[in-house]
């Protein structure tokens, strides 16, 4: 076991002094193991708690971190539909498991074209969340967090690590509310993002042309367009692999 501390004692006269608040005094204990202190980073704590898996985080809400020294995103190729500002803001709602690494670019629709089975097929392989972003032809950005890449299945995949956002105009982002698990669900015909009430929280057709968002139980959300039907401007997929 171990416990941190925020306090360490000067050399000369013993007084209590304060670390810097990067800084965290690790202790460790334990009956088989000789007692230490390790000094690390708040950075490398927050890394080190991030090696769980997902999968663990299924039956429980996922702690995120909102810290105002959030590390922005940063993005391997140039995004059309993305900017600092964006990536600031959703930095703090991010799972800590996705901090410190590259984003990469993996489907988007000024490149590969509007095609949801080519969106399935350049995720093919990956096991990594992914974040989707839409910009619609009112020139409203939102999109999804996904814990789990998209693909085709039978059932709804994905954890509590799964969210909603919308820039409509201001920031808001919308967590696992817990009253169900319709996280995830993709066929050829549609992707569907939340649900089990009388819409989806976000709903992309074949095409990735048309789409809606309605209020679903899942994340307790507004519809993050201005409408709830909306067509597709641009769509990007990026994914983050430690």
């Amino acid at each position: 076991m171990w416990y941190s501390r925020v306090q360490s004692l000067t050399e000369k006269s013993g007084a209590m002094k304060l670390l810097p608040e990067n800084i965290k005094v690790l202790y460790f204990a334990s009956d088989s193991v000789e007692p230490y202190v390790e000094i690390i980073t708040v950075k490398d704590s927050k890394r080190r708690l991030s090696l769980c898996s997902s999968e663990e985080s299924e039956a429980e809400e996922p702690e995120y971190n909102e810290e105002s020294d959030d590390i922005i995103p940063v993005l391997s190729e140039y995004s059309q539909l993305l900017d600092d500002h964006h990536l600031e803001r959703l930095a703090a709602h991010m799972p800590a498991r996705t901090q410190g690494y590259p984003w990469q670019l993996v489907y988007s629709t000024a490149i590969h074209g509007s095609s949801l089975k080519t969106l399935y097929r350049n995720m093919a392989g990956l096991d990594s969340p992914v974040l989707l972003v839409v910009k619609d032809m009112h020139k409203k950005v939102f999109g999804a967090f996904s814990s789990d890449p998209f693909r085709v299945s039978k059932y709804c995949y994905g954890t509590g690590e799964t969210f909603l956002f919308s820039f409509n105009p201001d920031f808001q982002a919308y967590r696992w509310s817990g009253e169900n698990s319709y996280f995830v669900s993709g066929n050829l015909e549609s992707l569907q993002i939340g649900g089990g009430g009388g819409g989806f929280g976000l709903w992309l057709d074949a095409d990735l042309y048309h789409g809606s968002s309605f209020s679903c139980p899942t994340f307790h959300n507004e519809p993050l367009s201005t409408q709830k039907d909306f067509i597709v401007q641009d769509l990007e997929v990026w994914t983050v692999q430690g």
